[in-house]
């Protein structure tokens, strides 16, 4: 399976990523095999696979955005032949996230009133964003949100 496997239809690409989850003291912690320091952790499990796929959009997102080699997601059977998966897996459920991931980037032309606009270019500049990016992260922050 690709990373980016674009649909005939344009349809947000979807991919089902292999996640360890391991439980210490009640509190439960996702890690991904295919994305070495993609974290996250939560009191349920509810919670963590929610938050597991945000964070994992999240951070193939910034991946992409600057310029990072997506590696090609690796199913079970092949996980199951990594030494490290293996060894990382002991007392592990595997669990799968079905994650949005991101496209290609296209331009697009839009208008804004000219006042936000500068709020929105102070506001990108004092995150360290582009204003694309800081656009893009608020409308899939709004958008989570309304789902």
């Amino acid at each position: 399976m690709t990373l980016f496997p674009f649909a005939q239809d344009k349809e947000v690409p979807m991919a089902r990523v292999v996640m360890l989850v391991h439980e210490e003291e009640g509190v439960f912690g996702a890690s991904f095999p295919d994305f070495p320091g993609a974290t996250t952790v939560a009191d349920d499990l509810d919670t963590l696979y929610r938050k597991a796929a945000e964070m994992l959009a999240f951070h193939v997102g910034g991946m992409a955005e600057d310029g990072d080699a997506i590696p090609t997601l690796r199913t079970l059977s092949e996980l199951q032949q990594d030494p490290v998966f293996r060894e990382d897996g002991k007392g592990a459920m595997i669990g799968l996230v079905d994650v949005d991931l991101p496209g290609k980037a296209v331009r697009v032309n839009v208008s804004i009133e000219e006042g936000l606009l500068k709020r929105i270019d102070h506001a990108a500049a004092a995150a360290g964003e582009s204003r694309s990016s800081f656009l893009a992260r608020a409308a899939r922050a709004r958008l989570s949100t309304a789902a």
